[in-house]
């Protein structure tokens, strides 16, 4: 893939990984991840987000998580010609073949309409007995790295990789706890007593989806920094 390359200026002195987000929580959980990672990493200037760079929008059209993570990655790397990471996520149902799934954001027929989509879903499964009430968080984490510009200032991506991360657990007949977002309050993880949405924010990033993608991404990552000045 190449496209357009974005100027260096502009972008914010130190930057060497973009995180193709607005989401301050997860720009914080890389953060922490670089800085045990690689000693001497100037974390709070190297990890910026999408709109610290001017990243355009990414219109996420793939069927896996995985495919829209890479969609994402790789759009950002081109634009700014840093090292991208980016990840999709949401909610797949047993008893739904994996649904919502990509759509988790807007199962109910609008993005980020937390409390519609947990309404619908719910009453989707009002039948459905609790053996039965098995799901999981998924989430796919993406890597893009870039070469230089070529001739025509394109920027090709030469480094791909994607990692996976899950969270498994029963989903509860109505939402309970005030943390966390999306579905959080509707999944009760496995060997827990409580929803995601009672976790404290450090239990939550310890076990889960998108904790264990991005720790598995962190080798590659780290590959790459050490691979570029």
């Amino acid at each position: 893939m190449s496209a357009p390359a974005a100027s260096s200026a502009g972008l914010p002195e130190g930057a060497r990984v973009v995180l193709a987000t607005h989401n301050a929580g997860k720009v914080r959980e890389l953060r922490q991840l670089l800085a045990g990672a690689v000693p001497g990493l100037e974390v709070e200037t190297a990890v910026v987000d999408a709109g610290a760079v001017g990243a355009p929008d990414v219109v996420e059209d793939g069927v896996t998580f995985a495919q829209n993570a890479l969609k994402k990655a790789r759009a950002v790397a081109a634009h700014t010609g840093l090292i991208a990471v980016a990840d999709d996520s949401g909610l797949a149902v047993d008893v739904l073949h994996g649904a919502p799934g990509i759509f988790s954001a807007r199962w109910a027929g609008r993005h980020g309409d937390d409390r519609a989509n947990l309404e619908l879903l719910l009453a989707q499964l009002a039948d459905v007995p609790d053996e039965h009430r098995g799901a999981q968080f998924v989430c796919a984490a993406a890597l893009a790295v870039p070469s230089g510009p070529d001739a025509a200032g394109a920027r090709a991506i030469h480094v791909e990789h994607v990692e996976h991360g899950r969270l498994p657990g029963t989903l509860l007949r109505e939402p309970v706890g005030d943390g966390g977002f999306g579905y959080d309050p509707i999944l009760r993880p496995e060997g827990r007593d409580v929803s995601t949405a009672q976790l404290s924010p450090e239990d939550k990033n310890a076990i889960s989806h998108r904790g264990h993608a991005f720790r598995a991404l962190l080798p590659y990552l780290v590959d790459a920094l050490d691979a570029r000045p």
